[in-house]
């Protein structure tokens, strides 16, 4: 890893969803004094993603019905997620550098894989916020964001809006599977379970000192 990708300001949030990363992240970097680059901050890239290099972040751009992103199998959708963080992966590297060279601490929701996260920042640099993977599978779609309702509402319009509602979840069930929890959970990094007893002040405190702040 080149040495201009070492970032020592830099904080990393992952994790599952549902846990609180997007929260963190904010909180942090208000407390802190420092920059906050949330949930899909990489759609801030400048200039236009090339689609050779960049297949999956520039499918839904380059999508003329969207019904055909619904319509995918399990598999599929599962396996462009997980290119989409690949791709992701890179377009932060290319961004953190001007973003770090800020002066100030860095705080990221990222999708930047565990390998590399363990050579681009300290150890105690990233956390791991966990919570029940079949949360993020049964309540995908009570989140009031634009997007899943922009995509709850394209399975109501299927001829069969059940069989498509079931056969988006089938890919959730893939993408957040034991296996992927598992992986998290046993990182090396400082894990935080979710705990709805807890405030977000609580899990903060708890998020600072595993960051060591």
């Amino acid at each position: 890893m080149n040495k201009d990708l070492y970032f020592e300001n830099a904080y990393f949030v992952i994790g599952t969803s549902y846990a609180g990363k997007s929260t963190m992240v904010k909180e942090l970097a208000k407390k802190h004094d420092g920059i906050a680059c949330e949930e899909n901050y990489h759609d801030n890239y400048p200039g236009e993603l090339d689609s050779k290099e960049f297949p999956c972040l520039t499918y839904t751009r380059d999508l003329v019905d969207w019904h055909v992103f619904i319509r995918r199998s399990p598999q599929e959708y599962k396996d462009w997620i997980d290119g989409a963080k690949k791709e992701c992966e890179i377009l932060e590297l290319r961004m953190l550098p001007d973003i770090c060279s800020q002066g100030k601490p860095v705080f990221v929701d990222t999708n930047i894989g565990i390998e590399t996260l363990k050579k681009i920042a300290p150890m105690n640099h990233t956390v791991v916020l966990l919570s029940d993977p079949k949360i993020s599978i049964s309540r995908f779609f009570d989140r009031p964001d634009p997007e899943k309702q922009f995509l709850y509402q394209l399975m109501l319009e299927e001829p069969e809006p059940e069989k498509a509602l079931e056969n988006y979840r089938q890919g959730l069930e893939l993408i957040c599977s034991q296996e992927s929890y598992d992986e998290l959970l046993y990182s090396g990094f400082s894990v935080i379970h979710r705990d709805d007893s807890r405030s977000i002040e609580q899990t903060l405190a708890l998020v600072e000192e595993a960051l060591g702040l």
